[in-house]
């Protein structure tokens, strides 16, 4: 099966955590398009839902599916999104497109977090893709320094803008042994908006395409 197939699988089994007549939380990226155009199939199924991104916003509104802003939104049953990166503890590395700030404020308040994602995904520790931040322009600097005594290498994001009017730092050779700290520490240093750790509200489900089929894996 190639990638794109595995994705899809995902996409699809999703569906099933899908709740009748509420309004769900939608994810960003490559896997939650494929998500998205399930959704579709089955939208008089679903009262609507909150997007994470603009993007994901568009490609909703294009499956007739209604788009809720989420302050007019009292709680999600479901939260649907991919990842980057993620541990069998089913803390994720998330922000490869640009939408960490809007995918955690979203997944925080849903009730279940259900991550999808190919194989691929699945690491041992967290790192080896680059940790996004978002980061206020005028404090890109300081908080490039500050991310250097945290032991990684920051990089500007070129020709990059969140939907949210922010900048992007991507950074290499963290090893991630503590998510949970090291996301704390992030998001304490002025000028941080978010960062792409999602340790302190990881998944509760991670559903995984593999070759033999989509495997399931619960937090403990």
């Amino acid at each position: 099966m190639t990638q794109d197939e595995l994705k899809q699988s995902v996409a699809r089994e999703a569906i099933k955590y899908i709740v009748d007549d509420e309004v769900i939380g939608v994810g960003s990226g490559s896997t939650a398009n494929f998500f998205v155009d399930e959704l579709g199939k089955v939208r008089n199924r679903i009262a609507g839902a909150v997007a994470s991104s603009e993007k994901t916003a568009e490609r909703l509104k294009r499956h007739g599916i209604r788009l809720f802003d989420l302050n007019s939104v009292n709680e999600l049953p479901v939260y649907i999104d991919g990842a980057d990166e993620v541990t069998e503890h089913l803390a994720m590395i998330k922000g490869g497109g640009g939408a960490l700030t809007r995918e955690k404020i979203v997944a925080t308040v849903a009730k279940k977090f259900v991550c999808i994602a190919d194989e691929s995904k699945l690491v041992p520790v967290l790192g080896k893709f680059p940790l996004p931040v978002e980061v206020i322009p005028m404090a890109r600097a300081y908080v490039a320094r500050q991310m250097v005594k945290l032991g990684g290498q920051p990089k500007l994001r070129e020709r990059f803008a969140t939907d949210n009017g922010n900048i992007v730092l991507d950074v290499w050779g963290l090893s991630i042994l503590n998510p949970v700290e090291l996301e704390t520490a992030v998001n304490n240093i002025a000028g941080v908006v978010t960062n792409g750790l999602f340790a302190r509200r990881g998944a509760d489900l991670l559903l995984l395409g593999t070759k033999t089929g989509v495997r399931t894996i619960a937090r403990k």
